[in-house]
């Protein structure tokens, strides 16, 4: 199956982000409301994306780690399709989530940021989660780190949920992650930091569909 490429909004204002994906649309798979970008402007953010774009499933960064149900409610009922919430969070927390996620027909994505214990996976994939993320945080990747050699670690004890990568990937380096063929490629950086975020897009795109 082809991988599917997420962009993810973070430094950037509501308004810009708009522009952005309204010339990027046909070379994304899933809009991703980052952390910075839900901070700022709260779910009017996941609503806006939502409404204007209804054909891109919205991806609401969240990062739950209390108040699972709850918080991951008011991601879904403004429009998010996916939410996320830490792996590091308590297993109850996690299954609130996954509560709130299938009973609106929704989807919950695990961010494995900062865990270490891999026998964490197979647990998450017990709860029915539907995604797992590896993730680079950008703090961790100003120091040098990437996520590729904890995607060659993971995926194959990724057995049942989809698996997707974060954390610098650009258009010069996203075939080397296509390779451990990942269901979701996420790019954040490789798109808004670049002189040509269109042209970007639209390369990254055509790796995904050569890959």
């Amino acid at each position: 199956m082809q991988a599917r490429l997420q962009v993810a909004l973070d430094a950037i204002t509501l308004n810009g982000a708009l522009n952005l994906i309204e010339k990027i649309q046909d070379d994304i798979d899933i809009v991703e409301v980052g952390t910075p970008l839900m901070m700022h402007y709260g779910m009017n953010a996941v609503e806006k994306l939502f409404q204007n774009f209804p054909k891109l499933p919205v991806l609401c960064d969240a990062k739950i780690m209390d108040a699972g149900n709850y918080e991951a409610g008011l991601a879904f009922d403004a429009g998010a399709e996916y939410v996320t919430v830490l792996a590091l969070t308590d297993d109850l927390t996690i299954q609130g989530v996954t509560k709130a996620a299938h009973d609106r027909n929704k989807k919950v994505v695990v961010d494995l940021i900062n865990v270490t214990d891999l026998n964490r996976i197979e647990k998450l994939e017990q709860f029915g989660v539907d995604v797992i993320a590896i993730h680079t945080g950008a703090d961790a990747q100003a120091a040098g780190q990437t996520p590729l050699d904890d995607l060659k670690k993971i995926r194959p004890l990724v057995k049942k949920a989809d698996l997707a990568v974060a954390g610098g990937i650009k258009t010069n380096t996203i075939e080397k992650y296509l390779k451990e063929k990942p269901e979701i490629i996420i790019v954040g950086g490789g798109i808004l930091n670049q002189a040509d975020s269109v042209a970007a897009a639209h390369k990254l795109h055509q790796a995904i569909q050569r890959g």
